[in-house]
């Protein structure tokens, strides 16, 4: 099979009532991930924030609302301005990314610079703000494509030359679990558009040799393989945030130690309320609450891609189900890493982790995708679809 796709032809968009069961999946992370940060953060924001216990709390409260008000813009902003504003939003998503470049205007933590200084002591991560970019520019660049009935005045370089150009400047950020990240969202996006399959297999014969020359650049990548394939090594040193965290998930049991009552285990993980906070809520929910946490991730994911799939609109198609995809892999993935069952990585959790950059990006997504779901086809049966032989479509 040499073209498929997995939309079909899709009918003009009108605007209909929301997706409320998304919706709901949407305020119930955001609430559990703010009441996980309540519990994690306190004992460690009072040591290092003047007795304040509730530091973290409150500027994630505070990064709520700017995610939120921009959850309404691109929940309520019709499609076709949202295309047009894409051109911009990747100009202004480079030039945050080069900008951490420069000393005074970026802060450095271990070794890196992937932060922008703003007001009130807060950061910015530029690379966030590339996930979402990055979906909505491939959607808008596929759609395009899609409409050129003549399969050979079709182009897939541009889009390669703004997705490589994109990974580069995040890598060079020393943010190499990033970049890795947004390959596989940009493969998944040229796949599920579409694309032929005799693109895929050049760039992974050439990525395997890129990604271990980087791996094998940087000591602290060689560590965290290591303590992968070797748990029981750097216990003390490279490893010890990953045992620690393993250590709180077991202590977890089937129902958990209760709220509060596994913060001094808590405590031993380096800052557990950002990339290890899954640690926090498997101690305090014990069992039943990861499985509660699976539950509303899948709930989360299903409408998600129920939106994306049932939209009439092919751009808001693509990125609906790119935002989803960025969201339920990057959950699946950090879960995973605090596991054991993948190297380290700096990958947020979701609605959880601490940050400001990844829970207001994560809200953008959020309201794209509601307002795909918003999206209905024109005509007299609502909701129906051509079925089409994926074996004929022509295609990217």
């Amino acid at each position: 099979m040499n073209s498929y796709t997995f939309f079909a032809m899709k009918p003009s968009e009108k605007y209909n009532k929301i997706d409320v069961g998304f919706l709901v999946s949407v305020i119930l992370l955001w609430g559990f991930g703010l009441f996980t940060v309540f519990v994690c953060s306190q004992s460690y924001a009072a040591r290092f924030f003047n007795n304040d216990s509730f530091y973290f709390v409150k500027r994630q409260l505070a990064c709520s609302a700017v995610g939120f008000a921009f959850f309404l813009f691109f929940m309520f902003t019709d499609i076709k301005v949202i295309k047009k504003l894409i051109m911009l939003i990747v100009i202004v998503s480079f030039v945050l990314c080069v900008l951490t470049y420069i000393p005074f205007l970026s802060v450095e933590k271990n070794g890196a610079r992937r932060w922008l200084k703003l007001p009130f002591n807060f950061t910015f991560q530029s690379s966030e703000l590339v996930k979402f970019t990055l979906v909505i520019y491939l959607a808008n660049y596929f759609e395009k494509q899609f409409e050129i009935t003549n399969e050979k005045d079709r182009d897939v370089l541009p889009c390669v030359g703004v997705f490589l150009a994109f990974v580069i400047v995040v890598l060079f950020q020393k943010d190499f679990s990033t970049s890795i990240f947004l390959t596989m969202i940009g493969l998944l996006m040229f796949f599920v558009s579409g694309s032929k399959l005799k693109w895929f297999w050049p760039f992974l014969i050439l990525a395997i040799p890129v990604v271990i020359i980087m791996i094998a650049s940087e000591q602290y990548r060689i560590e965290r393989i290591v303590g992968f394939l070797r748990p029981a090594e750097g216990s003390g040193s490279f490893n010890y945030q990953v045992n620690a965290a393993k250590n709180a998930i077991s202590a977890g049991g089937l129902w958990g130690v209760g709220i509060g009552r596994g913060l001094s285990k808590l405590n031993s993980i380096p800052e557990v309320q950002a990339d290890y906070i899954f640690a926090g809520w498997s101690e305090s929910m014990g069992f039943v609450g990861v499985i509660a946490y699976l539950a509303m991730l899948i709930f989360f994911a299903l409408r998600g891609y129920r939106a994306a799939f049932r939209c009439p609109s092919r751009f808001a198609a693509y990125g609906s189900f790119g935002c989803v995809s960025v969201i339920f892999l990057q959950s699946i993935i950090n879960i995973m890493v605090v596991c054991g069952m993948l190297p380290s990585t700096g990958i947020p959790l979701p609605f959880f982790s601490v940050g400001g950059s990844s829970i207001i990006v994560t809200l953008i997504m959020c309201g794209f995708v509601v307002n795909a779901s918003r999206c209905e086809e024109s005509g007299d049966e609502p909701g129906k679809y051509e079925e089409v032989n994926i074996d004929t479509l022509t295609v990217l």
